[in-house]
């Protein structure tokens, strides 16, 4: 199942539902990432600081594929609002 995700809120709760559901711990997802516990906990929080490259490696180590589609049209928040 696809999750959408417009927000970094959005975006912290699908990479900590997976988590969970991996039975993995931030400190062991962090170790499969190749990053820190403290980064782990940044991202699930939904901290817009992230990079991009960090994010990349905590879906390639949680199984995750990164998708791009248009956006859909209607109830959605205008980007202005994201950030």
């Amino acid at each position: 199942m696809a999750d959408l995700v417009r927000t970094p809120e959005q975006l912290g709760s699908v990479v900590r539902r997976a988590r969970k559901k991996q039975g993995l711990t931030q400190a062991a997802l962090g170790k499969v990432a190749g990053v820190r516990q403290e980064t782990i906990s940044i991202i699930e929080t939904g901290n817009p600081a992230a990079k991009l490259e960090t994010l990349l490696a905590v879906f390639v180590a949680l199984d995750l594929d990164l998708r791009i589609d248009p956006r859909s049209k209607g109830g959605g928040v205008d980007l202005e609002e994201i950030f």
